[in-house]
């Protein structure tokens, strides 16, 4: 019974999100409509962000209480560099972090030509101070990744094959971590990607340890078995999106959906949007949130709302894949 309930909620949360976006995001249009809600949200909730992040207390969800229906538990996490950890009204701070960087590059590049630099450049700036108030590390990586994206975009947008270029400098870099390091270089990217080295310590442990559950039950995972690790991980939390799947439902569930992420972004980025500048600029917000997102969620696990809203974010790209490119001169302003 335990595991059909589970199945059941998987589903809801990874199924139920992505169909929404690919049935009902279908254009351009309504695609951007969804960035201008999506930016609208997190610049109206910057001052309750504000708030919580002096207070501890999360004005949604004492709100909510007020109804007498089910909320997420407001969480009491130590604070960081004298700020309270800022969750909202979602389950952790780490997913309200990872709520505002989604919309990092989908506004300041998909909404290009749409709204003045001046306009984007203040509003990217409260979406980062909304996703820094978070204080997780996991969530600042995708919004670092995504401006420093869009730094390389522009300083080599003259240059035809920048992002092969820069694809294969990270292979290189990545040859050499691994030549020079006593650790893996997933190893060394979870060091430098959190705020603390007891934090880097322990994604470590948690990826060494989770690598050995994953192998000990290659193909089915672990399903909802507490996985094997020392005492004195007293938790059983896994900081890593991409390790838990694997270990929860074997390398096999991994593949397909990896492969599957791949292959959607890959599509996506090899159609010729040359003379669609506005079609151009919407895939490429894209493309770059799901590159932030792709490091991010090896850093950290996601469940509940945004579990099922980054994969209706997801969704609501791949209209690309069928979509007909205007020539400047039919183009409109959405």
């Amino acid at each position: 019974m335990e595991a059909t309930q589970n199945a059941g909620s998987i589903g809801v949360e990874f199924l139920g999100g992505y169909l929404i976006g690919r049935a009902f995001i279908r254009d351009r249009h309504s695609f951007a409509a969804v960035i201008k809600i999506l930016t609208g949200l997190i610049v109206s909730c910057f001052p309750l962000a504000l708030i919580e992040s002096q207070s501890g207390t999360s004005v949604p969800i004492e709100l909510w209480k007020m109804t007498g229906l089910t909320t997420p538990v407001d969480l009491a996490i130590d604070r960081r560099m004298g700020l309270e950890r800022v969750q909202l009204s979602f389950e952790h701070p780490i997913h309200w972090g990872l709520f505002c960087t989604i919309a990092t590059s989908l506004y300041f590049i998909g909404l290009a030509g749409r709204h003045s630099l001046g306009l984007r450049s203040v509003i990217m700036t409260v979406i980062c101070a909304s996703c820094f108030l978070s204080l997780s590390s996991g969530a600042l990586l995708a919004a670092i990744v995504q401006i420093g994206l869009i730094f390389w975009s522009f300083l080599c947008r003259r240059i035809g094959r920048r992002w092969l270029i820069l694809s294969t400098c990270f292979v290189i870099f990545y040859v050499v971590i691994d030549l020079l390091s006593n650790r893996t270089p997933i190893q060394v990217f979870m060091s430098y990607a959190t705020f603390s080295a007891e934090s880097a310590y322990w994604r470590s442990a948690i990826f060494q340890w989770g690598m050995t559950n994953v192998w000990s039950a290659p193909v089915f995972g672990l399903g909802l078995n507490d996985w094997i690790r020392p005492v004195w991980m007293h938790t059983s939390s896994i900081d890593n999106f991409w390790l838990f799947i694997a270990m929860r439902f074997g390398l096999p569930a991994f593949t397909f959906l990896t492969v599957g992420y791949g292959y959607a972004l890959w599509r996506v980025g090899r159609k010729d949007f040359t003379m669609d500048r506005t079609l151009a600029a919407l895939r490429l917000g894209w493309i770059l949130c799901f590159t932030g997102l792709t490091l991010t969620l090896s850093t950290v696990h996601i469940w509940g709302s945004i579990y099922g809203f980054v994969f209706f974010i997801f969704g609501a790209g791949l209209w690309m894949l069928d979509a007909k490119p205007r020539s400047p001169q039919s183009e409109r302003t959405i």
